[in-house]
């Protein structure tokens, strides 16, 4: 591969310093929308195989006399078998669109997809690491433990970006068992999705795709004589009365959106979606629930 003069090492330190101004407010934003979400929730607590303690109960017919805790059971009349809280292999990985088309924004007052993808992609790891549970960006090692909301942040704010208006996951990252977020706008062919949801299919991988978009991609506000330029500039399209692309477009995003929830629950997946200009703790707690569930 070549490198372009954006690739030469003064651009990239520009560029690494840029995003690295960015990394406390998005840290803190996460925080303070973590907070509002299932506080001190603890997603793995559930009695299985495992060495930690969980919780003593009483003896029920099936238990052998090897599980029965008689030091516990000798301080009452009743038998009780000591709990060990449930182990499992599972991780949570998330997966943020890093197409340019995820810059986007139609207001200065509101965030672009893309900023406020890793915002939610960020505070949704901080809730599961509350839990005790181990996160990681989509094809690095998930850890849990506090210090790694501090590499998830990192690596969100650090993403280059693609070359194209959208990107797509790679399959060959998934692995068995884990349970995935991907956060996109889904604008583009969405072919990648039947090849990640199918490759999932075969690990045991289940998760959640959800779309974030700007208001403007929801309600299609405008009118009169538009010039629509993809932020590549790839894509342009002119239009003399764009009020009278709105129905057609609606309808092309409602079925897009009926397509992409059907794939998704036919692979035992959730879909949902969300606009810039609501409250982003709505579809974290989504987000959370669905992922848990």
């Amino acid at each position: 591969m070549t490198s372009s003069p954006a690739d030469s090492p003064v651009e990239l330190r520009a560029r690494s310093e840029a995003a690295s101004a960015h990394l406390p407010g998005l840290v803190l934003s996460a925080e303070r929308l973590a907070a509002l979400v299932a506080p001190g929730a603890h997603g793995l607590r559930r009695a299985g195989p495992g060495e930690d303690f969980w919780q003593y109960r009483p003896a029920s017919h099936g238990d052998t006399a090897r599980s029965i805790d008689w030091r516990r059971s000798a301080r009452s009349d009743a038998q009780f078998v000591r709990d060990r809280e449930a182990q499992t292999a599972q991780a949570a990985g998330l997966w943020v669109s890093a197409g340019q088309g995820m810059d986007y924004s139609g207001a200065p007052d509101r965030p672009t997809k893309g900023a406020r993808a890793r915002l939610l992609a960020l505070a949704l790891g901080m809730v599961l690491l509350r839990g005790g549970e181990k996160v990681g960006l989509l094809g690095q090692p998930a850890r849990a433990g506090r210090a790694q909301a501090d590499r998830l942040a990192q690596g969100l704010i650090a993403a280059p970006r693609a070359q194209d208006d959208s990107d797509a996951p790679s399959a060959a990252t998934l692995r068995p068992n884990m349970r995935l977020v991907i956060l996109s706008d889904f604008l583009s062919d969405p072919g990648w999705v039947q090849a990640l949801l199918a490759r999932a299919g075969t690990l045991g991988v289940r998760g959640v795709l959800m779309q974030v978009l700007d208001p403007d991609e929801e309600n299609f506000p405008f009118a009169g004589a538009v010039v629509f330029r993809s932020l590549t500039g790839r894509l342009r399209h002119d239009s003399r009365d764009a009020a009278g692309l709105r129905e057609a477009y609606l309808t092309r995003l409602a079925e897009r959106r009926d397509w992409l929830r059907a794939q998704a629950s036919g692979a035992g997946w959730h879909f949902g979606h969300h606009a810039t200009d609501h409250a982003p703790a709505v579809a974290l707690s989504w987000l959370y629930q669905v992922l848990e569930g």
